[in-house]
């Protein structure tokens, strides 16, 4: 793990072992440690995203009362991805098997932008800057389109 304080996201998943190969294939991971149970399941892994970490777990529904965790559509929690190229990410992701819920666009907020909901139920964003002429032609339509009449604030 870093040495570094920062947020590190805990993922529950249906099938944690085939999560880890989705993430080396969507997202590029780099698997850091697994630790599975005799049954197969993972109890605990933790993958490197870029500069970020990423812990994930199976589900074990038997230690929560009978509960699931694991998400059983779209999450209402999205993890979000700074990227050279939203737009390649959300292919190579979609190639692996994520689902595009949000293709690539320039928004007024100064980036491009998109959205794909992973195998497990999770939704990822990814994001890269655009250029300044790129964002003030987003934020140009934003304003000719937005209901509220007003500019984004940077």
């Amino acid at each position: 793990m870093s040495e570094k304080n920062g947020l590190v996201p805990h993922l529950v998943v249906n099938g944690g072992v085939k999560a880890i190969e989705f993430y080396k294939a969507a997202l590029g991971a780099e698997e850091i440690l697994r630790m599975p149970t005799p049954d197969g399941r993972l109890m605990h892994a933790s993958l490197k995203i870029g500069d970020a970490h990423l812990m994930l777990c199976d589900d074990f529904p038997e230690y929560c009362g009978g509960v699931s965790r694991a998400p059983k559509g779209p999450s209402p929690v999205t993890l979000h991805l700074n990227v050279p190229n939203a737009d390649a990410t959300i292919e190579q992701a979609a190639a692996a098997g994520a689902t595009v819920t949000m293709p690539a666009a320039d928004m007024f907020w100064g980036d491009r932008y998109g959205q794909v909901v992973d195998p497990f139920g999770h939704t990822w964003s990814f994001s890269n800057p655009l250029t300044a002429e790129q964002k003030a032609e987003a934020e140009k339509k934003w304003v000719e389109m937005n209901p509220f009449g007003e500019k984004a604030v940077a």
